[in-house]
């Protein structure tokens, strides 16, 4: 294998298997449309996107129709639920390996140095992420109020998970091009300064977006308590948690630095609104709580309001041993990133770095927004 990569590229061998796994999903679901594209891409992957943009609990394939499940009647074909699957997760997780392989090409070809100062530039990216998520959660809400969309399927597909992540990515990719540019024509003293800005314009213009919303719209409302009490929660867990490992276990800090704290603030923000979301949002002034959408948080929650006592579980909520979760992960994370990985591979440390932080803060933030908001 090592010589045939050798032989023909690493970057053309890995375009090949892109293009080849590509050709392959293609010609089966013509060939064989109702076994792969129905069985398997729509069911697994398409209808929880139509099911998410229609605020549909449920979607069912009937005879070439999208339809609510109570409305498609017997003999429908398969059915979707909105949010993530164990199934999905085995389609999309490869897809992520592919990508990152292509952006450590990516950046090899950009002749990018300065990874560190790059990984900051990104941070407002991350955040700009769950903030457009939660621009298609007001769409859905509005769909649902009013029987229309202001952002069509598919073009609002675009904007649910999980293909948000490749178009936040995307637009990330054009960011650092039109950054490393200025930087390499000597219009701006590092190319991380234009991509922070680029980042926080249009993560700006998106919180205005929903703001006015909220402010002009009847299926919108602000709950200004609840970004208040996430972020501060957050922080506080990202500050003992920090200083909890600098005094008993230092050197488990040395490869990560000071972006060891945005690793464990990002994922801190994704337990913390998970915690407050799913058993406290009520009580900071919505009317319902949020329900879990990933397999993930869904289990534990299950899991603790099955195994602690129904009176403790009202008194504690199910969802708190989801943030110990987050940041016991986020504290793995640290670890395995000791100094050596970033003397050996700095390029790759870093874009996984990137994509740990963006897979905590992403769905933390629309998860933080989408109860400020109230979609």
């Amino acid at each position: 294998m090592d010589d045939f990569i050798d032989r023909f590229g690493a970057e053309r061998v890995w375009a090949a298997t892109v293009a080849s796994l590509a050709a392959v999903v293609v010609l089966g679901a013509v060939l064989f449309p109702q076994r792969v594209y129905v069985d398997i891409i729509w069911q697994y992957f398409w209808g929880p996107v139509v099911a998410d943009a229609h605020s549909w609990n449920c979607v069912a394939w009937a005879g070439g129709q999208e339809l609510p499940c109570g409305e498609a009647g017997t003999g429908a074909g398969p059915t979707a639920e909105p949010g993530y699957t164990f199934v999905s997760y085995s389609g999309y997780i490869p897809t992520l390996v592919l990508l990152l392989v292509g952006v450590i090409f990516l950046v090899r070809r950009l002749e990018i140095e300065r990874y560190r100062a790059g990984f900051f530039a990104l941070f407002p990216f991350m955040l700009f992420g769950g903030a457009l998520r939660v621009v298609e959660d007001v769409n859905a809400t509005a769909f649902e109020a009013t029987g229309e969309m202001a952002i069509q399927l598919p073009w609002s597909g675009f904007i649910i998970s999980p293909l948000i992540y490749f178009t936040v990515f995307f637009i990330a990719l054009v960011s650092v091009i039109a950054s490393v540019w200025l930087d390499r024509n000597g219009h701006v003293s590092g190319y991380e300064y234009p991509l922070a800005g680029i980042g926080t314009t249009v993560l700006t213009i998106t919180i205005a977006y929903l703001a006015y919303v909220a402010a002009t719209e009847p299926y919108a409302e602000f709950y200004p308590l609840i970004p208040l009490v996430i972020l501060v929660g957050a922080t506080l867990t990202t500050a003992i948690t920090w200083v909890a490992l600098e005094r008993f276990a230092p050197e488990l800090n040395r490869g990560t630095e000071s972006m060891g704290i945005v690793v464990i603030w990002a994922h801190a923000v994704d337990g913390v609104a998970n915690v407050i979301g799913l058993d406290w949002a009520t009580s900071l002034g919505l009317p319902v709580n949020l329900v879990p959408k990933h397999p993930i948080n869904r289990a534990i929650a299950n899991t603790t309001a099955d195994v602690l006592p129904a009176d403790v579980v009202a008194i504690t909520g199910s969802a708190w041993p989801f943030l110990l979760v987050k940041v016991a992960a986020a504290i793995f994370v640290i670890w395995i990133f000791d100094e050596t990985v970033f003397e050996d591979s700095p390029r790759y440390a870093i874009l996984l770095m990137i994509t740990v932080v963006a897979v905590g803060l992403g769905p933390g933030t629309r998860d933080m927004l989408r109860a400020t908001f109230g979609v």
